[in-house]
């Protein structure tokens, strides 16, 4: 039997991994509801490992590129690839966006056209991202504790793990040493009267935005990360810049609806690098930043290697002992 404590998205893609290798796993978790994570729940659902290599490390780069094809085994996933825009007075920034990245191609107004058509006139340059994806977060948390039900993982809704499990998955909560909270703040907005088909990044000079289609005329828009460790609601500036910011990718979402808030604090390294550090007889996967989506799959594997003394050639998993 190996335990697991936290059921967000750590936990749980580590359960899958183990227990798909035939391994039994019981999973203990404080809260009643998958809901109830907020980490994993207010996430963006990017999987752009390589939009991410702009100010991450090459190792975030390495370890997200097998993301997408992981979860298409467990929930849908929408392969449309990311668009990266500025206003004409920050060309300068997407040039630097263009220096710091790879797998990518630059787009003219014709080709932001015909990609998204709310874009036509807006734009005149772009960086695609063309093997990049989305998915709902919600949606893939939901379908990935029903995938790891299926496969007889037992998880223990509003049960204190005890004092000692087999692997910690509890970001802050776990109390790991080296951990720094990282608050991220969003936004959910709906409006018929704009569509994207996919995750669009605005290179805005005072907050660099994102907007992730949700269906339905559903969109989530995030940007903030701030070293803080409060939980307090999202603050009144930072919904101002974050609907300011979407107004100028398109004037129509300012007329759109606010239909939800929310926060995360999200466990980070120094590096915001994740890795497994091992504290006596208990492995930690943890420091997934605000990448727990794009990550988890390639940390779940390193650990279901690692419990199954399992050779990988490509696997060079950062491990620490505490």
């Amino acid at each position: 039997m190996i335990t697991i404590a936290g059921a967000g998205v750590a936990g749980l893609a580590c359960a899958w991994e183990l227990a798909r290798r035939g391994a039994a796993v019981t999973i203990y978790e404080m809260t009643a509801d998958p809901s109830e994570n907020p980490c994993s729940w207010f996430a963006g659902g990017m999987l752009a490992p390589w939009c991410e290599g702009e100010t991450a490390e090459d190792e975030v780069v390495r370890l997200g590129a097998g993301s997408i094809a992981w979860w298409e085994q467990i929930t849908k996933v929408e392969r449309c690839g990311t668009l990266v825009v500025a206003p004409p007075r920050d060309r300068a920034e997407l040039a630097r966006f263009a220096r710091r990245t790879q797998a990518h191609r630059q787009l003219g107004a014709d080709d932001i056209a015909a990609l998204e058509p709310a874009l036509a006139g807006r734009f005149s340059q772009a960086l695609f991202f063309e093997d990049e994806a989305h998915l709902d977060p919600r949606r893939a948390l939901i379908d990935l504790t029903a995938a790891v039900k299926a496969l007889g993982v037992e998880i223990l809704y509003e049960t204190a793990a005890p004092e000692r499990v087999d692997v910690d998955c509890r970001g802050m909560a776990s109390g790991l040493s080296g951990l720094r909270p990282v608050r991220g703040e969003m936004a959910i907005i709906e409006t018929p009267d704009v569509q994207f088909n996919r995750t669009i990044r605005l290179l805005h000079p005072r907050i660099p935005l994102y907007v992730v289609p949700r269906g339905a005329g559903s969109f989530m828009i995030g940007a903030t990360m701030i070293e803080s460790s409060s939980w307090r609601p999202i603050t009144v500036r930072s919904v101002l810049e974050l609907l300011g910011a979407a107004f100028a990718l398109h004037p129509a979402l300012g007329e759109a609806s606010l239909v939800e808030t929310g926060v995360g604090l999200r466990p980070a390294f120094d590096d915001n690098v994740p890795r497994l550090t091992e504290c006596g007889e208990t492995t930690h996967v943890n420091g997934l930043f605000r990448h727990g989506y794009l990550l988890a799959p390639a940390l779940a594997g390193q650990l279901a290697r690692q419990f199954f003394q399992e050779q990988a050639d490509e696997d060079h998993s950062q491990r620490a002992t505490a």
